[in-house]
C-alpha cells in the first residue's frame, strides 16, 4: 500500500475505531448512569459500524456483502438514537426509556426482515440507490425531529451566542456532526467515497479536543449544566423549567411520594439541588415544601369532589401526606379551611 494511501486508512479509520472504544465506555461504564449517556453511545456505536465499513470497503473492494450489509443496517439506527439522546437531555420526559424500547423493536425487525428477504448480495439493484436512499432520508428525517427538539437551544446559541454553555454547544455539535456526515454519505456520488468517514474522524477528535481543553473549567458536557448558581434564573429560562416540572408531576405524580426530596426532583429534571432551590424560591416565592403540598392539595380537591366514599384520612395518605395532622394543616394553610369543613361545604 502506498504512503499515501496508508495515510489515508489511518485518519479515516482511526475515527471508526476510537468510537467504536468510546461507545463501549458510554454504553457501559460511564457514571453517572444516564439513559442520556448511553444513548450517546449506541449512536457512536451505530456510527462506527457505518463508517468502519466505508473504510474497509473502500481499501477491500471485495469485501463480503454481509459485512456491506451490516454498515449500512446500522446506519438505520443512527438516526433514531441521535433523536432520543437529544430529546433525553434537552426535555424530561419519564416514559423515554419504554418509547425508545419500543421504537427500536419496530425499527429493529423492519431493517431485519427487509435484509433477510432481499438480501444485499442478491438484490444490488434495489439496495442501490432505492434501499440505501431510504436509509438515508430516514436519517434526514430524524435529523430534522432533533432540531426540532433543539429549537429553542438554537434559538438561545444564535441570539447570544457568547452566553452559549459548553452543554448547548456539545448537543449542537452532535447535531451539526450528523447533519455533516449524513451529507458527506447522501451525495457520495459528487464527493470522495471517504468524504464520511474524514469527517467523522476530523469531528470526533475535534469535539475530543474541546472536551480535553475544558476539563479544567470542570466542563460538563453531557448533561444539562449548573448554570444559575451565582445569579437569579432567567425568567425565559425560568419558565422552561418549570413547564418541564409541572409534566413531570402531572405525569408521574411524584408528589404522592410522602418521602419526596428535593435531590429526588432535582435529578429527574437534571438540574442542581441549588438549582432547584433557587428555581423555587427567586422565581415563584416558595419553599419545596410547599411546592409539592400544592401538588398534593389539588389532587385531594380533585378526590374530594369525585370520591365521597373515601375517608378525609385516606385521601390524605393517598394524595402524598405521611400523617393526617400535616394534611389537615397543609391543607388549611392552602386552603384557608380544614378538608372536613371543605367537604361539608361540598356536600352542603
Amino acid at each position: 500500500m502506498e504512503l499515501s494511501n496508508t495515510l489515508l486508512f489511518f485518519f479515516s479509520a482511526l475515527g471508526a475505531f476510537n468510537g467504536l472504544v468510546l461507545s463501549m465506555y458510554f454504553i457501559w461504564f460511564a457514571k453517572p448512569k444516564r439513559i442520556a449517556t448511553k444513548f450517546l453511545g449506541f449512536l457512536l456505536l451505530m456510527m462506527s459500524v457505518r463508517i468502519g465499513k466505508s473504510v474497509v470497503f473502500y481499501f477491500k473492494p471485495d469485501l463480503a456483502f454481509i459485512y456491506l450489509q451490516l454498515g449500512l443496517s446500522a446506519c438505520f439506527f443512527i438516526g433514531p438514537f441521535l433523536f432520543f439522546y437529544t430529546k433525553s437531555v434537552i426535555e424530561v420526559n419519564s416514559h423515554i426509556a419504554k418509547t425508545w424500547k419500543y421504537h427500536i423493536l419496530i425499527l429493529l425487525p423492519l431493517i431485519g426482515i427487509v435484509g433477510y428477504l432481499y438480501p444485499f448480495k442478491t438484490n444490488i439493484d434495489l439496495w442501490r440507490p432505492y434501499i440505501i436512499y431510504s436509509i438515508y432520508t430516514q436519517w434526514f428525517i430524524y435529523i430534522v425531529a432533533s432540531g426540532w427538539v433543539l429549537r429553542n437551544t438554537l434559538k438561545t446559541v444564535i441570539n447570544n451566542p457568547s452566553k452559549a454553555s459548553s452543554f448547548e454547544i456539545w448537543v449542537l455539535s452532535v447535531f451539526g456532526g450528523n447533519i455533516i456526515i449524513c451529507s458527506a454519505y447522501y451525495f457520495t456520488s459528487f464527493t470522495h467515497y471517504l468524504a464520511g468517514a474524514l469527517t467523522f474522524s476530523f469531528l470526533f477528535y475535534l469535539l475530543s479536543l474541546l472536551l480535553f481543553l475544558n476539563r479544567k473549567k470542570n466542563t460538563v458536557f453531557f448533561i444539562q449544566p449548573q448554570k444559575y448558581v451565582d445569579k437569579k434564573i432567567e425568567a425565559s429560562q425560568a419558565e422552561n423549567l418549570f413547564e418541564r416540572l409541572d409534566t413531570l408531576m402531572a405525569e408521574n405524580e411524584l408528589y404522592k411520594n410522602a418521602n419526596l426530596k428535593s435531590s429526588d426532583v432535582a435529578q429527574k429534571l437534571q438540574i442542581s439541588v441549588h438549582q432547584l432551590s433557587q428555581l423555587l424560591n427567586d422565581n415563584a416565592g416558595k419553599s419545596f415544601p410547599l411546592f409539592i403540598n400544592e401538588y398534593r392539595i389539588e389532587k385531594a380537591l380533585q378526590m374530594l369532589t369525585e370520591s365521597e366514599h373515601l375517608t378525609l384520612e385516606s385521601i390524605g395518605y393517598e394524595c402524598g401526606f405521611n400523617s393526617k395532622s400535616t394534611f389537615y394543616t397543609s391543607f388549611k394553610k392552602i386552603m384557608g379551611t380544614t378538608p372536613a369543613k371543605y367537604k361539608a361545604q361540598l356536600q352542603g
